[in-house]
């Protein structure tokens, strides 16, 4: 059974304590510009909207990618990133339609649910970031959040 990362809105009160755990998990440093959840900002409403990668059933980033770099997680079914085999081209930051995927160092990086743990999730105090099955979270909803997130994306690159 599939998990997804789902965040709810109604629930978030822009804390953000999560980016500081994700980005000492994954890059060694309290640095919330290296968190692997990317938040689009709204500065004129006072509103931070996570942007965490909804692990797309038909990911076009791997679909994009020309060396299979990325693959998905045969236990967690998260898009993960085989550094070795990437080529650095960017294709799958490209392909992204929800902005989940940025290059540093020439290398993309992406939340890939802490193998099936998210770190991120524990340090979400008033309980906006879940990790749940992927049946509590239809692919309805998925496609709702996504879309969501696609117009704020557009928005804060506006």
């Amino acid at each position: 059974m599939s998990k997804v990362l789902a965040v709810d809105h109604e629930k978030c009160t822009s804390g953000r304590r999560w980016e500081l755990v994700c980005s000492a998990r994954s890059g060694g440093a309290y640095r919330p510009s290296q968190a692997r959840i990317r938040v689009a900002i709204k500065a004129d409403d006072a509103f931070y909207f996570p942007m965490v990668c909804i692990q797309c059933d038909d990911a076009p980033c791997i679909e994009e990618c020309p060396t299979e770099a990325l693959v998905r997680d045969p236990t967690t079914g998260a898009v993960v990133v085989v550094e070795e085999d990437c080529t650095e081209c960017g294709l799958c930051e490209s392909a992204c339609p929800y902005g989940a995927i940025r290059m540093r160092d020439g290398k993309p990086q992406k939340c890939e649910l802490c193998g099936g743990d998210p770190e991120c999730v524990r340090f979400c105090a008033p309980g906006a970031l879940r990790y749940e099955a992927s049946e509590q979270w239809p692919e309805t909803a998925r496609q709702a959040y996504a879309d969501r997130l696609l117009d704020l994306a557009k928005e804060t690159r506006a």
